[in-house]
């Protein structure tokens, strides 16, 4: 594989001696530095891929992703991510290589393998010299002729079906229709609402995740930052260790919870805070925020609950079907935490 072209070439050069540099450097307090083949086996690549991540001379772009399990999972300094954060949002700009095999390798001037050429007849695609091994010699042309009644008889067979499929879906609609007609009447008359209906199988209906010690990336920092916005000295640095366990227990206790250090729901319905335009803790917008990114959904994360960061809240709190607020109330945040990727524990 050939160096990175374009504007964006000094960047991933760049993200991959700091990714080589934690790499290095992460043989300390009496840990060894692992392996590249235990590395990639922890982090789910390929080794070569991660070669690649790691070799300043012919780097690939990692994804922000995998950048922020290996400072995890090296324990890399945690002045170091916001820069290998910004280098690997830069690196990913470099403009798509063109693939040596295009995803049709059919050259322009030839005919596929399962098409018509130009100059033969659509009805026949057999050559005229040919006779196909399960067919009668030319001259039998009784036998040429002889399926087109059980063809005939194939096609009325599916156009009754079809009618019949078709009589069955009217059927059918109808029988919904009157249920929901029935639905919506009980609604109006005191029974549960159709939105609230709906809301309860959406993503604001799941259930809070369990964050515990030894969780990795999203869990950890969420929880980190949250306890950071409560005033808890935590590093927010993607690994649930010892410290964050201890400074849950000191939470919850003070929240009169049961102080196991794990973070459920209960525990969660304490640690989130309400996020409006009103009410911003700086650390709880950073939550906001990186969760917000994780989804999808372009986030810049400040700190800061800017315009751009209540359009972007809008924009999620809409593809989930909830309430378009821009206020990052409980079920929104249950709906964030929800839509993160699969949960890493070590």
């Amino acid at each position: 594989m050939t160096g990175p072209t374009g504007p964006d070439r000094e960047a991933v050069r760049a993200l991959a001696e700091l990714l080589r540099k934690w790499w290095e450097f992460s043989a300390r307090e009496g840990r060894p530095k692992p392996t590249q083949q235990s590395l990639a086996g922890r982090l789910g690549i390929d080794q070569t891929t991660l070669s690649r991540y790691l070799n300043p001379r012919h780097p690939s772009t990692a994804p922000l992703r995998t950048v922020e399990l290996l400072h995890t999972v090296l324990r890399a300094p945690a002045a170091d991510l916001p820069r290998a954060r910004a280098l690997a949002e830069e690196a990913a700009a470099v403009p798509a290589r063109k693939s040596p095999h295009p995803a049709d390798p059919t050259p322009a001037d030839a005919t596929p393998a399962d098409a018509t050429p130009a100059d033969a007849s659509p009805a026949d695609p057999t050559p005229a010299d040919a006779t196909p091994a399960n067919e009668a010699p030319a001259d039998a042309a009784a036998v040429v002729v002889a399926p087109a009644p059980r063809r005939t008889a194939t096609t009325r067979t599916a156009t009754l079906r079809t009618a019949l499929a078709f009589l069955a879906v009217l059927a059918l609609g109808g029988g919904i229709g009157l249920g929901w007609s029935a639905f919506a009447h009980r609604a109006g008359q005191g029974g549960p609402s159709v939105a609230a209906a709906a809301a309860s199988t959406g993503p604001a209906a799941s259930r809070w995740p369990l964050a515990r010690k030894g969780d990795l990336l999203w869990k950890a920092r969420t929880v980190q930052y949250l306890l950071q916005a409560h005033g808890h000295a935590v590093e927010a640095d993607g690994d649930f260790g010892a410290a964050t366990a201890a400074a849950v227990k000191t939470f919850q206790a003070a929240h009169g919870l049961l102080a196991d250090g794990k973070v459920g729901a209960q525990t969660w319905s304490h640690l989130i805070i309400r996020i409006d335009s009103h009410n911003d803790p700086k650390q709880a917008v950073v939550a906001l925020q990186y969760l917000l990114n994780n989804t999808g959904t372009a986030t810049d994360i400040t700190g800061i609950f800017t315009p751009s960061t209540t359009r972007s809240l809008d924009t999620f709190q809409r593809a989930r079907a909830l309430p378009v607020t821009g206020v990052a109330d409980p079920a929104t945040w249950r709906a964030l935490l929800a839509s993160q990727g699969p949960a890493i524990h070590r």
